[in-house]
């Protein structure tokens, strides 16, 4: 099912791809919750509303697609690979190439038509450049070098393997676990310092969905975890979570500071909802769809996507975030809030048009201002943990 694809007619396979939703009359009479099978093979609960608005989305999808075709009709089947500007270029190129770079985060922000995302993504983040760097047969080198072999690692992602999206029609296989496996195993082994987090089998799983083969799967969680996210965040400590969680907490007091007072006031710890937000790239709290859509601007435009998504989901709440005075009913708002944002349009509006813009140099400072106060907690924990580690001797 997610082996290599052979050619087929672009245009015919998107259309395929984004099926029309028809309840049942049943369900269109009564406002009952229905059941229904995202283009990821997810199974998503929600109203018959939810499913107006899946359609109009995939509606905007298929209108977007017509706009990719015909900037690839124009400019050339690889014409988002030319946005680099260079000082060597001549007056006319470097002008073709910031106008694409324009044009191409545009389109990014509306939206990559899924059958274009894995070549988009694999060009545009570095992946492509990043297996370049290696032998051909590096991936299967790789996993067959490791096979057999066990370690902490391979011990836990074996324990979180049938936990992983449970009841994907794919995933939830003895082939999809075992697929998934050879890539979180042959990672871990890449680099010992991250070996395996929980969270990347969510992350991986998705990305072996949308990427189709497994080695390129593989090289998408690399250029992830190696240049697009911060350093650190997946080490043993999570020290580079930690750092995003403080960033982030100072961003919403900047950006949104009636919510951050009023949860200040009720001692609610945003990074209760937003560490798992951040682990799991929103891949376990957005529908399958809306996250591929952060993703689209992710693997573009880098890791400050994930604060803007993130201070969205509290600004597109904050009147009922600012009516409730139990920490238990702020958590059950963002979670249904993320569980039927069905609309990424809506989503992305307000994160990059209501939130504003968030210059990569201030986030840059405020990281780099936050590393001590993370390291000197994490070692003070530590010390305490081999404290009673002593005590108990």
């Amino acid at each position: 099912m997610y082996g290599t694809q052979g050619k087929r007619d672009i245009a015919s396979e998107l259309q395929a791809q984004i099926p029309i939703l028809r309840p049942s009359i049943h369900a269109r009479r009564a406002n009952i919750t229905v059941k229904f099978q995202d283009i990821y093979g997810f199974i998503v609960e929600g109203n018959v509303d939810d499913v107006n608005v899946l359609n109009e989305v995939r509606e905007k999808v298929r209108q977007q697609g017509k706009v990719w075709w015909a900037m690839e009709a124009s400019k050339g089947a690889n014409w988002y690979l030319q946005t680099q500007v260079s000082p060597t270029l001549k007056s006319s190129l470097k002008f073709s190439a910031l106008t694409n770079a324009i044009t191409l985060k545009g389109l990014i922000r509306k939206g990559i038509p899924p059958v274009l995302r894995p070549k988009i993504w694999f060009a545009l983040s570095g992946a492509a450049k990043k297996k370049s760097t290696v032998p051909e047969s590096y991936y299967n080198d790789l996993t067959k070098a490791v096979e057999g072999k066990v370690t902490a690692a391979t011990r836990q992602i074996d324990h979180d393997l049938p936990r992983t999206f449970p009841g994907h029609p794919w995933l939830d296989t003895p082939e999809g676990q075992a697929s998934l496996r050879r890539v979180l195993v042959g990672y871990s082994f890449r680099d010992s310092d991250v070996g395996y987090c929980q969270g990347l089998n969510y992350v991986a799983a998705l990305l072996l969905l949308v990427m189709k083969t497994e080695e390129d799967a593989f090289w998408m969680l690399a250029v992830l975890l190696e240049n697009v996210l911060v350093h650190d965040c997946y080490s043993q400590n999570l020290s580079g979570c930690h750092v995003e969680q403080r960033v982030f907490k100072d961003l919403l007091v900047k950006k949104c500071p009636k919510i951050a007072a009023h949860l200040e006031a009720l001692e609610f710890d945003v990074s209760l909802v937003a560490t798992e937000w951040f682990l799991c790239l929103f891949s376990k709290s957005l529908p399958s769809e809306t996250t591929l859509r952060v993703w689209d601007v992710l693997f573009y435009e880098g890791a400050t996507v994930l604060f803007h998504i993130a201070l969205a989901i509290f600004k597109m709440k904050e009147e009922e975030l600012l009516m409730v005075h139990h920490v238990g009913d702020v958590i059950n708002i963002l979670q249904t809030t993320t569980h039927h944002l069905f609309d990424p349009d809506e989503l992305l509006t307000v994160a990059f048009d209501k939130i504003g813009s968030m210059k990569i140099t201030a986030i840059s400072k405020e990281r780099k201002k936050q590393e001590p106060a993370v390291m000197a907690e994490l070692d003070e924990r530590l010390r305490r943990l081999n404290s009673l580690k002593e005590d108990d001797k």
